[in-house]
């Protein structure tokens, strides 16, 4: 197995690059999508939640509204902790499960993370980082996910800055051009991701850490 780390800001256009790593091969474990489907009624991770936050953030049908948990959560950074605290071990525990599923495999999994650079893990053959510079992210998080610009750059401060994730990088894609230019990028970085050697037996556990970063609350919002 090629494991692999995948990581950028919100509104960079990472989901994007991993489909189409995912369209050469790869296997996908992709944090944002964990969450969502942890979040679906009826999982006990969204009771933990509507009992923490309170049954505003859920819709009539009983799903969650992202809107409306973001509002909450952002109000302070105790209450991002307290989100952090309620999702981030049973999303780690479900990457976990599909991890060791991959184990002895020769497939190229990638671990699709938008907190990688706060939350790392060992043992990784490589991480990829997709890049674009702020105003850029504002723009497009106002234009495709109908953001405030407040709200936008209150997301993008909430995560690790541009230069603590290019700090962790062994491949940059800049996604702040035509998605011609993306693709030609992430030619580059598959032909140099199934030359490397075979990540360790045990590689893709999470570095143990004593604080609780602060994330973005609502992966996908």
């Amino acid at each position: 197995m090629i494991l692999l780390g995948l990581t950028g800001g919100i509104g960079s256009g990472k989901s994007t690059v991993s489909l189409m790593l995912s369209a050469k091969g790869a296997v996908i474990i992709d944090a944002d999508a964990i969450v969502k489907e942890l979040q679906e009624p009826g999982q006990p991770l969204l009771k933990e939640l509507a009992d923490e936050f309170g049954a505003s953030i859920l819709r009539q049908d009983g799903s969650l509204d992202r809107l409306a948990l973001a509002e909450i959560a952002f109000a302070d950074k105790d209450k991002v902790a307290a989100l952090n605290k309620i999702v981030h071990p049973a999303v780690g525990k479900e990457m976990s499960r599909r991890l060791e599923e991959q184990r002895g495999t020769g497939n190229v999994v990638v671990l699709d993370i938008p907190l990688l650079a706060e939350n790392p893990r060992e043992g990784l053959c490589g991480v990829i980082v997709v890049d674009i510079p702020v105003d850029t992210a504002v723009a497009r998080l106002m234009e495709q996910r109908g953001f405030s610009e407040v709200d936008a750059r209150a997301r993008i401060a909430n995560q690790a800055s541009r230069e603590k994730r290019m700090a962790i990088a062994d491949r940059v894609i800049d996604n702040a051009g035509s998605l011609d230019e993306l693709r030609v990028q992430v030619d580059e970085v598959w032909t140099w991701a199934v030359s490397l050697p075979p990540a360790a037996p045990d590689a893709g556990r999470q570095v143990p850490r004593d604080d609780n970063p602060v994330a973005e609350p609502a992966p996908g919002t």
